[in-house]
């Protein structure tokens, strides 16, 4: 296969460069911004499935929270809060653990 430079330097290709059709987009323009009325969706059990299988059947182990993530962030603003709520949560969650008895399994 033929490197990059060799692909864009070849004449029938040179517009694919310039065309900004093309080109890649950037981090920033990438995910769709959320103001702090959605930010609940990336906590929420309610907006958490856990998926085993792709839409071909191939086995994966990932969750929509993660897709969540990937395709949307949340407004500068709204960034820091959605931070601080995470931490929150991990701390309610680790009390709550230390809280059960004994003779109770973790699930």
């Amino acid at each position: 296969m033929s490197s990059q430079e060799e692909i864009l330097s070849d004449g029938r290709f040179s517009c694919v460069a310039r065309d900004p059709r093309f080109w890649e987009m950037p981090e920033k323009e990438r995910k769709v911004k959320i103001d702090k009325r959605f930010r609940a969706m990336f906590h929420d059990k309610k907006f958490k499935l856990r998926y085993t299988v792709d839409k071909r059947g191939r086995p994966v182990n990932y969750t929509s929270t993660e897709n969540l993530r990937k395709f949307y962030a949340l407004s500068e603003s709204d960034s820091d809060l959605s931070e601080s709520d995470s931490k929150e949560l991990a701390v309610k969650k680790k009390k709550k653990k230390k809280g059960k008895g004994k003779g109770e399994a973790d699930s």
